[in-house]
């Protein structure tokens, strides 16, 4: 499995390093003193959104992470040396959860954004710590207090701006591969898609983000077909583009069946801003087109786009409703499309043929 979005894994923060017992001893130096130093503190688990990482396959082949323990003082007041902390480097959008695999720790969503999530062990206090006028040979010290140890879940969500859903062979992948650089499998049997997909389009010279994922089947929220497992990838989007084949005998029941999965999976995908639109026009006649897009647009309650990625015919309509609903949705910090970083758009264009040059 190339595309890797949940893994499992166990780490351990240090423990901290032993306090010594220790006295001066120095000729001609009759009362030394206590001089055991400090143990060092353990090292830490952290974790990191980088730029660079489309996938959490590294997870699969390492899931145990343990950072180094603190060393323990030593004489002289010697301080032992901290434990090296480990970082775990994730990709931008991936979720952090407890063992539980519902409680959710952090979600790194930023690159560059940094979250401990298990902190090392303090070092003890060497003898030197515990003197004192009414006790000037303290001849004990503190251990180190122990590291955390858990077990976590990863869970990539991709961050797009907009997610195509729709039954399987609607004309998804065909629209990613002709409005982005992406180039996802086609092919004229279901399920061609086994893994999402993104690009990055333009239209009027603002860019966004776009997700190809699975098609979806009636039953798929109960595990039928791939299921719903991929829908986590467009919860993050802004809009939503249901695709509807017009080689459908009924679209009406088509378009049902999608948003009955969608409101099952129970992820606020169903209240996400939707535009709907009658894909693979090019096969149909006119008087057969007019006649199913009437049933689509009763079915879903509003007059769908028609489009054909063959012929590009309505392909610059649909793509700037996507972009206008954007627009519209982003934060003012965020409302320039054309400000996003060019290596995030590169990486994001690059996903598909990097996962697809594995698999050849």
């Amino acid at each position: 499995m190339k595309f890797l979005d949940e893994a499992k894994v166990y780490i351990f923060s240090g423990a901290g390093g032993a306090g010594a017992v220790s006295f001066r001893r120095e000729k001609f130096i009759e009362f030394g003193g206590p001089d055991g130093g400090d143990g060092g503190r353990g090292g830490d688990v952290w974790v990191e959104a980088v730029n660079g990482l489309n996938t959490l396959i590294d997870f699969r082949f390492q899931q145990h992470f343990k950072a180094s323990i603190g060393m323990h003082g030593m004489g002289r007041n010697r301080t032992g040396s901290n434990g090296e902390s480990v970082t775990l480097k994730v990709p931008v959008g991936t979720q952090i959860f407890e063992e539980d695999n519902e409680t959710l720790i952090v979600d790194m969503v930023t690159e560059g954004q940094r979250f401990r999530l298990a902190t090392g062990g303090n070092g003890g206090f060497g003898n030197t710590h515990f003197k004192s006028s009414t006790n000037q040979a303290p001849n004990w010290a503190n251990p180190g207090l122990p590291g955390e140890e858990k077990t976590i879940w990863l869970r990539l969500k991709l961050i797009a701006d907009a997610g195509l859903v729709g039954l399987p062979n609607a004309g998804k992948s065909t629209f990613l591969a002709s409005v982005t650089r992406a180039r996802p499998k086609i092919a004229n049997y279901p399920f061609t898609t086994l893994h999402p997909n993104l690009g990055v389009a333009t239209v009027d010279e603002r860019e966004f983000i776009l997700a190809d994922i699975p098609g979806l089947i009636e039953g798929a929220h109960e595990g039928i077909g791939i299921g719903d497992r991929f829908l986590g990838h467009v919860e993050r989007t802004r809009v939503l583009l249901h695709l509807v084949s017009a080689q459908e005998e009924d679209v009406a029941k088509a378009y049902k069946t999608v948003s009955y999965e969608l409101e099952a999976y129970d992820g606020g995908l169903e209240d996400k801003p939707e535009i709907v639109a009658l894909s693979q026009i090019d096969v149909l006649d006119e008087d057969e087109l007019k006649k199913k897009a009437k049933a689509l647009q009763k079915a879903c309650g509003k007059k769908p786009m028609l489009i054909s990625a063959i012929t590009g015919k309505g392909m610059t309509d649909v793509l700037r409703a996507l972009r206008d609903v954007i627009v519209e949705n982003r934060s003012d910090a965020d409302n320039v499309l054309s400000d996003r970083p060019k290596k995030m758009r590169h990486k994001l264009e690059d996903i598909a043929e990097e996962i697809e040059e594995d698999e050849e």
